[in-house]
């Protein structure tokens, strides 16, 4: 992603988060790979050691849950330049993996009573009344279906003043939920609006309240100078170093960086598999609620889903740079799906030096994070995480029957 600044707002709500922080994380996950069932460690290492090679991926960190149950395995190195090994401290970019945090918190400020997705982004932003972009809902812009926003924020605008205008002077392409336009600038908006609705700066509340409350020990927008040290080195496609400058929308829409471990935990607590508080639960599992049928996907809040089982060609279509990249007419699913249990729910992360995908089976109690400090085929990245999660999920099945 490209280097924009970034915006803040400020005081303090989302109390809870930081009264019901989590109790550490269980003895189960933080076993290593030396220490996870051999099966599982010949499955992730059959399918990820010849992606490294073929895509020339300096380091990875892989995440799986088997039978709800977590192991984390580390392969490579986090740069070719000093040689350091990927740990289970490494830090990498999750890119747009970012997003889901961010709809996180929007469905929390939703149960919270400090907004609703079915209001109109020009009543927390006034500047935009009277424009297209003020009557487009905050769903909208949860689903990427405003009506054709870019997939960047345009190079020429620096700052929030800049982007409102653009916001005022927008026109739409399509009518707001009849097209699906993946965007930064859509989920990246909602962000600034939840945070504006709960009167506190968006970072500090994922950093501050949402990170600690999910147990998540190692995970930032802004990594710490004493964490400098495991913030892997990211390679482009061409293997030159580069890392993410923040800009505007950056924290909202692409800013995470954590480690495989943390993002694990995350994936338990949207298979609702660790104990968090109440309030938190709900609003995770509500952003699996699917809104729009777009192509082969449902459109979840941020979230992607797909009925299980399902192909492997299924999953790499809604994957695909033509669906990501284009607009795809969407139906409003009247009324919404209800989340399930029985899906194929994932999420795509990159930036221009690393490659990330998360996906859960709820039903099968099965996941996975990959994490990578290259960006590599999504294609690729997609294969490797089926092949992996459908030999387990074959594995824990036998295992049960017997």
């Amino acid at each position: 992603m490209k280097p924009k600044a970034l915006r803040l707002i400020t005081t303090a709500a989302f109390a809870m988060f930081t009264l019901c922080a989590l109790s550490p994380a269980s003895h189960a996950a933080n076993q290593t790979a030396n220490a996870a069932p051999a099966q599982i460690k010949s499955t992730v290492d059959a399918a990820i050691q010849p992606l490294m090679a073929k895509y020339h991926i300096a380091g990875m960190a892989v995440g799986v849950i088997v039978a709800g149950k977590p192991y984390v395995f580390n392969y490579g190195v986090a740069s070719t330049q000093t040689g350091k090994p990927v740990t289970r401290d490494t830090l990498f970019e999750l890119g747009s993996v970012s997003k889901t945090f961010t709809a996180t918190l929007a469905s929390y400020a939703q149960l919270d009573g400090k907004l609703s997705l079915s209001d109109s982004t020009d009543q927390y932003l006034p500047t935009l009344r009277g424009s297209p972009f003020g009557k487009v809902s905050l769903l909208n812009l949860g689903t990427h279906t405003p009506g054709g926003l870019p997939l960047q924020v345009p190079d020429e605008i620096h700052n929030d003043a800049q982007l409102l205008q653009y916001f005022k002077d927008w026109q739409p392409a399509h009518a707001p939920g009849t097209y699906r336009t993946y965007s930064n600038p859509s989920i990246g908006t909602l962000g600034m609006i939840t945070a504006k609705s709960m009167g506190q700066d968006f970072t500090a509340l994922i950093e501050q309240r949402m990170f600690p409350a999910l147990g998540m020990k190692n995970s930032y927008i802004n990594v710490p100078a004493t964490k400098m040290p495991d913030y892997a080195q990211g390679y482009t496609r061409d293997g030159a170093p580069i890392r993410l400058a923040g800009g505007v929308l950056s924290a909202e829409a692409y800013g995470v960086k954590s480690t495989a471990a943390d993002v694990l935990r995350f994936v338990q607590a949207n298979m609702n598999m660790i104990a968090i508080d109440d309030k938190l639960q709900h609003a995770i599992t509500a952003t699996h609620t699917g809104y729009f049928q777009a192509s082969v996907l449902t459109q979840d809040l941020i979230w992607e889903q797909y009925p299980y089982p399902v192909a492997l060609k299924t999953l790499r279509a809604g994957n695909s740079s033509e669906i990501a990249l284009n607009a795809t007419p969407a139906t409003e699913i009247k009324p919404p799906l209800p989340p399930q249990q029985d899906v194929w729910i994932n999420k795509t992360g990159s930036t221009n030096g690393f490659g990330s995908y998360v996906a859960f089976v709820p039903q099968q109690r099965v996941g996975i994070v990959i994490l990578g400090n290259r960006n590599f085929p999504i294609e690729a990245r997609v294969s490797a995480a089926y092949r992996i999660l459908t030999t387990l999920s074959a594995a824990s099945s036998m295992s049960l029957a017997k």
